[in-house]
């Protein structure tokens, strides 16, 4: 009886034994088949991702936007030389949809069309006229997902010309902002921060938006080297008291201080928008630094009148106590010189003033080199990329002891 209990609880015992084993084998294996179907899945939603088509508006919430923009409805609208968008995605695929102004189908103005600029990681690779009133531009493709930044830039300026960006269409993960970085300046000026004629060495020739780039001029040069953000406020022709002139006649209706406070100007009734009827918000992020440039054109009319000279002055002086008010905290820089240095010192002279009158003491002045032949020009004598280039290096080094 003895012999037959113990045989009997070690059958027991080995059958229990096996009972395990093969629970655990199979608790193993369905751990397993769970790993591969949570892969599957996974690969599956990433694979999904890729393949998704997704149209986007030019929000803040999709794109980080660049220099004075303004979105209304259904569409990014842009003006000013430097405006645009930039974003992020990994995918396959991107087209963005653009609206040409009135003007934008018209041969007549093929010198006044909004030039533009599409960047796919840090490389141009649309540079277009937009001369139909709707233009679809495939900005990339590829067959296999790649991570993409792309950039979006207004190359020539407000007057001539405005567009809208109406869709971004991606097949790919969705879009995000690129970071804001660290430091935005803001520059305030002419044709000079505008880029005119950057890509017409010929300076018996006049102006075209064809051959205007303000990715070429010293002020977007400028924000390049400090690695920061960029405004531009520039319109060719304008200055502080008289836009250029025959040295006879004062064009007050190009004083660009009236406008500093608008997304923008254009001169033409062009049918898409009108930025001066659009007031800038300037909660919405303040630049560091502004750079003011402005006299070359005003140089034009007050010459060598002492009279002129001075009324040029004074009201530099009232301008700066317009870019305090609406920039409390920034530093500001009076530059100039490029085309001409004659009215330095009465820049100098605005800012003693200014300082003496406000007890503002962060704003400065800042000499240019004056432009020589040796480096070249650009279309009716504005400075050559060269001349932009060594601008943009001696700026640069000075805001650097600012910041």
């Amino acid at each position: 009886m003895k012999l037959r209990h113990l045989i009997s609880m070690l059958c027991a015992a080995a059958m229990s034994a096996l009972m395990l084993t093969a629970c655990s084998n199979d608790a193993e294996q369905k751990s397993s088949d769970s790993e591969i179907s949570s892969d599957s899945v996974s690969t599956t939603e990433e694979s999904k991702d890729m393949n998704t088509e997704t149209i986007y508006k030019a929000t803040e919430e999709n794109v980080k936007l660049l220099g004075r923009t303004y979105f209304d409805i259904d569409r990014l609208y842009c003006a000013l030389s430097g405006t645009g968008f930039e974003f992020t995605f990994t995918g396959t695929k991107c087209t963005i949809a653009v609206v040409g102004d009135s003007n934008s189908a018209s041969e007549a103005m093929a010198d006044s069309h909004a030039r533009i600029g599409i960047y796919v990681n840090g490389e141009r690779v649309i540079d277009d006229m937009v001369d139909h009133s709707e233009e679809l531009y495939t900005v990339f493709e590829s067959d296999e997902p790649q991570d993409v930044t792309v950039t979006f830039v207004k190359l020539s300026e407000s007057p001539h010309s405005t567009i809208a960006v109406t869709d971004i269409n991606v097949t790919g993960t969705p879009i995000q902002p690129t970071p804001n970085k660290e430091k935005l300046i803001e520059f305030i000026g002419d044709s000079i921060t505008c880029g005119y004629g950057a890509d017409d060495p010929d300076k018996s020739h006049q102006f075209s938006t064809k051959t205007e780039d303000v990715t070429k001029a010293f002020a977007y040069k400028t924000a390049q080297a400090l690695d920061a953000d960029y405004s531009m406020v520039s319109f060719s022709g304008y200055g502080i008291i008289s836009g250029y002139s025959d040295g006879e006649k004062k064009v007050t209706q190009q004083a660009l201080p009236k406008y500093y406070t608008k997304l923008g100007y254009s001169w033409s009734p062009n049918g898409l928008f009108a930025p001066s009827d659009i007031l800038w918000d300037f909660s919405k992020r303040q630049p560091e630094i502004i750079v003011i440039n402005l006299g070359t054109n005003d140089d034009s009319y007050t010459q060598n009148h002492k009279d002129r000279q001075e009324e040029y002055s004074a009201a530099y002086t009232e301008f700066l106590k317009k870019v305090r008010e609406k920039n409390p905290d920034a530093k500001i820089v009076c530059a100039f010189g490029i085309m001409g240095d004659r009215l330095f010192p009465y820049i100098e002279q605005a800012v003693e003033n200014y300082t003496a009158e406000t007890g503002d003491g962060n704003v400065s002045t800042f000499k240019f080199d004056v432009q020589q032949a040796a480096d070249g020009y650009s279309a009716d004598w504005h400075p050559s990329v060269t001349t932009h280039d060594k601008a943009a290096a001696k700026l640069a080094e000075y805001l650097k002891t600012l910041l």
